[in-house]
């Protein structure tokens, strides 16, 4: 599997480790009433979807970027791949 990295180009997927479902990105706020169930959640509880899914990949073997990558999890097609710094700015999730 390809991976066109934004900044790098085309890089074969050995070079990257998967590291789950992008919506690690929102971390649970630590001061909310209900933070130990939120972390639960946000530690414990994963979705495993058939068909396209966002997910974290960290370019282990490169330059130890971050990326999200938009995948089809039956036919591994890609459709985008993106800095999850810069998906974490748009979303409104970096300080």
């Amino acid at each position: 599997m390809i991976i066109n990295h934004p900044i790098l180009g085309p890089r074969d997927a050995q070079e990257f480790t998967y590291l789950g479902d992008a919506s690690l990105l929102n971390r649970p706020d630590w001061q909310a009433n209900d933070a130990a169930d939120q972390f639960y959640n946000y530690q414990y509880l994963r979705d495993n979807p058939a068909g396209e899914h966002r997910e974290l990949w960290f370019h282990e073997q490169g330059d130890r970027s971050w990326l999200v990558v938009t995948r089809n999890t039956v036919t591994h097609e890609i459709s985008k791949v993106e800095l999850a710094s810069d998906v974490a700015r748009k979303e409104g999730r970096s300080k």
